[in-house]
C-alpha cells in the first residue's frame, strides 16, 4: 500500500485525465447547463463549455455531492494509507467546509486531511504540486495539510474580464452598471487575496487591464513577497477563458518579459470561474512554491 494520495478538484485547472498521468486524483466539478448536470473534464470539455456559453445557454455551478467526495476517498483508501484533499478556497465554495465535516467521520478521521489553503486556479494547482513534492520528501498527510495552510496566503491573483455580461448574469453587478461599463468599454480587474473575489480596478481595454495586473504583481513581489523572491521560491502563473490563440501567446510573452527570473505556469481558467467571467478573461498571479 502506498502512503499518501493527493486529491484535488477540477477548479485548479487540472482535468481528471491529466491528473491521472501526474499521479493526482481530480474530483470533477459539476456544471449545470440548461438544467442538465455535467462533470467538468469527464463528459464536458472546456471547448464544449465555451461553445454552449457563447450560444447563450443558461449555466450555473454547483459543488460535488458528499457521496461523490466520500466515494473517491473510499477508493483511494483501498490503495493508500492517507489522503490529502486540496479543494478550492473555502471563501469561494462550500466544498471545503463540507469535506472538512465529512472527514470527521470515524471512517476518515486521521486518514483524510482536508486542506483549506484559500486558493483557486493556478495557485491551487501549485499547492497540489507542492503536496506531491512534500509527500515524496517524506512528509505525513497531517504535516502537508499544516504546511500548506500555514503558507496559504503566499499567493495573489488578478483577473481581467472582457465582458460584463456574465458578471451581470451572476448578480455581481447591476444591469445598469453593466450597460454603462459596456458603453464606456470598461474592463473590470478583480483580485483574489485569500478567500474572496473582490473588485480591484477598472480600465479601458484589455491591454490596459493586463498592464495594470502586471504592475500589481510586480508590487506584490516587491512588497509582501519580497522575502520569498529573495529565497527563490516564487513562480508566476497565467490562465484564461476562451480567446484567440495568438492573443493568449501575446499575454504569455508579456509575462515572460515582465518576470524573466521566474518560471511561468499556464493552466486554463475552469468552468466554475468561466461561468462568471465569460470568454476572453485573463488571469495572472504570483505564488510560493516548494
Amino acid at each position: 500500500m502506498s502512503e499518501i494520495a493527493i486529491m484535488t478538484d477540477s477548479n485548479c485547472g487540472i482535468m481528471p485525465e491529466e491528473g491521472e498521468k501526474r499521479g493526482i486524483h481530480v474530483l470533477p466539478m459539476p456544471v449545470i447547463i440548461d438544467g442538465h448536470a455535467y462533470c467538468e473534464g469527464v463528459d464536458l470539455t472546456l471547448e464544449e463549455f465555451h461553445d454552449r456559453q457563447s450560444s447563450g445557454a443558461n449555466i450555473t455551478t454547483s459543488q460535488p455531492s458528499p457521496g461523490d467526495v466520500t466515494a473517491m476517498w473510499d477508493t483511494l483508501l483501498q490503495s493508500h494509507s492517507e489522503v490529502v484533499f486540496i479543494p478550492m478556497s473555502s471563501g469561494l465554495s462550500n466544498t471545503c467546509q463540507t469535506a472538512a465535516m465529512l472527514a470527521e467521520d470515524d471512517a476518515y478521521a486521521g486518514r483524510v486531511f482536508v486542506v483549506d489553503n484559500h486558493r483557486i486556479s493556478v495557485t491551487q494547482a501549485q499547492s497540489v504540486f507542492d503536496a506531491l513534492t512534500l509527500a515524496d520528501n517524506g512528509k505525513s498527510a497531517r504535516e502537508i495539510k499544516e504546511l500548506l495552510e500555514k503558507e496559504a496566503l503566499d499567493a495573489s491573483i488578478y483577473i481581467a474580464v472582457d465582458t460584463l455580461e456574465y458578471l451581470k448574469k451572476g448578480g455581481r453587478i447591476t444591469a445598469a452598471a453593466a450597460a454603462v461599463g459596456t458603453v464606456l468599454k470598461l474592463k473590470p480587474v478583480l483580485t483574489i487575496q485569500g478567500d474572496k473575489l473582490d473588485s480591484f480596478a477598472k480600465t479601458r481595454g484589455m491591454k490596459s487591464a493586463f498592464r495594470l495586473m502586471v504592475d500589481a504583481v510586480k508590487n506584490d513581489i516587491a512588497s509582501r513577497f519580497s522575502h520569498l523572491h529573495e529565497q527563490g521560491v516564487l513562480k508566476v502563473g497565467i490562465a484564461n477563458t476562451a480567446m484567440e490563440p495568438e492573443k493568449l501567446e501575446h499575454f504569455k510573452d508579456e509575462m515572460r518579459k515582465a518576470f524573466p527570473e521566474l518560471d511561468l505556469i499556464y493552466l486554463p481558467l475552469t468552468m466554475s470561474i468561466g461561468t462568471h467571467t465569460g470568454p476572453g478573461a485573463i488571469g495572472i498571479g504570483v505564488f510560493r512554491v516548494h
